[in-house]
């Protein structure tokens, strides 16, 4: 959403139109199902984990302007090499986009370097390269005019590779950064006894009386 918005303040056009947008995370989303099928890698079952809302922040904020980075890249090989239209423009950025948001799952599953060394599942490996295959058709099917795309030249998919790869890459560096500590590094469990455990099933079943100086009206 960051890219579309700066993409539309310098544009004479869409970057992508609303329709787009939509089949867009349909399809990742569609990609992401399959993830409950996939392994953890050993290091991280050592101890329970918490949900860290502060931890997830951080890693939007470090990880989401990488993105945005090759989203601009894309923005400019689009303007400045193919000299593209609305319509191609569309088309180039839904195929790289929903390529590179879709593979990066691979990389950010595990905290290993490179990901090769971590295997994903076989369902999610197939349902990732199978929503890129979809992504790569779309443009060249004969639903492309319906849906607002045209055929993408074939150089822009050496380009697509080149820049997939780049961003694979990128992450890598960056996941050495943010995760600079030991991946082992034994965690705080919590604790608690019995009293908490019955007081915890208690409050289902409870609701606060009536406030100090309030009557029951």
């Amino acid at each position: 959403m960051f890219s579309a918005a700066s993409a539309s303040a310098v544009l004479s056009f869409l970057p992508m139109l609303p329709g787009q947008i939509l089949l867009n995370n349909l399809l990742y989303d569609t990609s992401q199902l399959s993830i409950p099928t996939d392994h953890v890698d050993p290091e991280q079952l050592h101890a329970p984990s918490h949900w860290d809302i502060g931890f997830i922040r951080r890693f939007m904020f470090f990880f989401g302007p990488v993105s945005s980075l090759f989203d601009f890249l894309t923005f400019a090989i689009m303007l400045g090499v193919f000299h593209a239209g609305p319509e191609l423009f569309r088309s180039g950025w839904f195929v790289e986009s929903l390529a590179t948001q879709t593979l990066i799952i691979f990389a950010i599953r595990t905290r290993r370097i490179p990901f090769l060394r971590s295997r994903p599942s076989v369902p999610l490996l197939a349902a990732v390269l199978g929503v890129v295959a979809i992504g790569i058709a779309l443009p060249l099917s004969p639903l492309s005019q319906a849906l607002g795309f045209t055929a993408l030249p074939p150089v822009f998919f050496l380009a697509l590779t080149g820049m997939v790869i780049a961003y694979l890459i990128m992450v890598e560096f960056a996941k050495k950064v943010f995760f600079a500590g030991p991946v082992d590094r034994p965690l705080t469990v919590r604790r608690r006894d019995h009293v908490h455990h019955v007081q915890r099933r208690a409050s289902r079943f409870s609701h606060p009386g009536p406030l100090p100086g309030r009557t029951g009206r």
